[in-house]
């Protein structure tokens, strides 16, 4: 699952990948994404094959596919 773009509203967390597909989830489920500056949010880029997202300033690394399993254990 590769991405190719990410972007954020007020409240969600969007990446849009490959295959034009687009997995938006909720920026409070990501502790230091909540935190974060909108400045800090925009500055990110695709690492690990675009299969992850990388956070420089805030230190953090979020593998997208993974965002598809937290959004199943907050459903159940």
């Amino acid at each position: 699952m590769e991405g190719k773009e990410v972007y954020f509203d007020e409240e969600y967390l969007h990446v849009k990948l490959e295959d034009n597909r687009i997995i938006s989830t909720p920026i409070e489920w990501y502790a230091p994404l909540k935190k974060a500056t909108i400045e800090q949010l925009k500055d990110y880029k695709l690492i690990c094959l675009n299969t992850g997202i990388e956070w420089e300033s805030i230190d953090y690394h979020l593998n997208i596919e993974n965002m598809l399993e937290v959004s199943l254990k907050k459903v159940a």
